[in-house]
């Protein structure tokens, strides 16, 4: 009768440790990956320059966003200061390949296209570089869940996973550890670590807005993200002074002729 009551109770223990592993870490970057996204976005973001705390400048910029057949679009406009006035970004999801990303620099007078060489390269003078700026596609990276539960600068009970690059060329990190909302499947918290397997930068969501959408759809939309370099002190904060979502924004916005043009 003891062996009996020992096995029951292996087998007991057997079943709550297989439920305790219901979801992988491939299955929660696939909801973050998937999750709800407005048709349309129109936004100014206040982007805050800083290194120790002190802050170095403030910059005011416009933010168009689209997602199309399941993919992505966004441009970016900066409206002042002078030093980075009228530059302009525009990066364009692709379905099976990496994003298309061009630049207008207003002193060239000219947009060209962000070469795959250029992913680690800063984003106009920011802590976010080129790839920061658009998201890998799941099937890139290997993904372990470390976590099923841990509280994380504003957020509580977040999955923790570990993202591995598949192909270590393709990253400019050795891998990454997210922090990740159950509810809204969303990374608030993002450790990245360069090639030596040392922390590199931060990025934390601050906080996100429930904000009405079309045909009763409700999206969860970050409200301020920042990227901080925890080799250098520099931190890069930004931040969403006033969002639309779901009211249509022109095609020709995400085109390289607005780039040149700015209208």
């Amino acid at each position: 009768m003891k062996l009996i009551k020992t096995l029951a109770a292996a087998a007991a223990a057997f079943v709550l440790g297989a439920s305790a592993f219901a979801i992988d870490g491939t299955e929660i970057m696939t909801h973050v990956y998937d999750r709800q996204k407005p048709d349309f976005t129109k936004a100014a973001v206040q982007v805050t320059l800083s290194k120790n705390g002190k802050v170095e400048e403030t910059r005011n910029v416009g933010e168009y966003g689209r997602c199309k057949n399941g993919l992505s679009d966004v441009v970016m406009i900066f409206l002042s200061p002078a030093s980075v006035k009228d530059t302009r970004f525009l990066a364009k999801e692709n379905d099976g390949k990496d994003d298309d990303k061009w630049i207008y620099l207003p002193s060239l007078k000219s947009t060209r296209r962000v070469a795959a060489s250029d992913g680690s390269k800063a984003f106009v003078g920011t802590d976010f570089s080129y790839d920061d700026m658009s998201s890998r596609k799941v099937g890139d990276d290997t993904h372990e869940l470390l976590k099923e539960s841990e509280d994380k600068g504003n957020f509580k009970d977040l999955y923790v996973v570990k993202s591995t690059p598949k192909d270590p060329k393709s990253s400019q990190y050795l891998y990454r550890i997210s922090y990740i909302t159950k509810d809204a499947w969303i990374p608030t918290y993002i450790e990245m670590y360069d090639k030596k397997g040392k922390l590199l930068k931060v990025n934390e969501i601050k906080a996100i807005k429930k904000m009405p959408g079309n045909a009763g759809r409700v999206y969860n939309i970050p409200m301020e993200n920042v990227m901080r370099n925890v080799q250098t002190g520099h931190e890069t904060a930004m931040k969403m002074v006033n969002i639309s979502v779901d009211q249509p924004v022109p095609d020709r916005n995400f085109t390289t002729d607005f780039l040149n043009t700015g209208k």
